[in-house]
């Protein structure tokens, strides 16, 4: 069953009244081990008593790569955008842009900026291709591609200087 599904048969019960101890138990009953969890039975519950209406937002829908590649190039064009900001462009709510930011591509915000805490997807990806063309001309000359290539030991660090508030301004 679709998560959405799983929000409009909760929304259903809390309708009816039920509270999610309720609802989770009759979940139980009739989905086993492929129900949701209690804690998202009584956020959901919750919402929907408030006056939520739309099932948009519903557990898990904003993960898509897509959503996720587009939450990365847009913090990556703008450091400086708002989680706001980004979640009115793309139409998911803060939560989820949040969750992505910390979560999926591993950034936290320093001084108004997003700033990654190892390598991005899209420098992991970057390397990749570096590595396939070195691999391609390997493949094509090896034994040319061994005299060229230099290798030496090398060791990483992560250099970054924020600019203060006022710099960022």
């Amino acid at each position: 069953m679709d998560k959405i599904e799983y929000c409009a048969v909760i929304k259903f019960f809390v309708k009816e009244g039920l509270t999610p101890n309720e609802i989770y138990l009759r979940f139980i009953k009739v989905y086993g081990d492929s129900s949701p969890s209690f804690s998202t039975i009584k956020k959901w519950a919750a919402e929907f008593k408030r006056g939520h209406t739309s099932l948009e937002g519903c557990p898990k829908s904003a993960m898509t790569p897509e959503i996720i590649e587009q939450v990365h190039d847009i913090s990556l064009d703008d450091r400086q955008m708002k989680v706001r900001e980004i979640a009115e462009t793309i139409g998911i709510s803060k939560e989820w842009v949040g969750y992505i930011l910390h979560e999926e591509l591993d950034m936290k915000k320093l001084c108004a900026r997003w700033v990654p805490h190892l390598l991005t997807a899209h420098q992991k990806s970057t390397c990749v291709k570096i590595f396939e063309q070195c691999l391609e001309r390997f493949n094509k000359n090896k034994s040319d591609f061994v005299h060229r290539f230099i290798t030496m030991d090398e060791t990483w660090i992560h250099h970054y200087t924020p600019e203060s508030k006022q710099q960022s301004k």
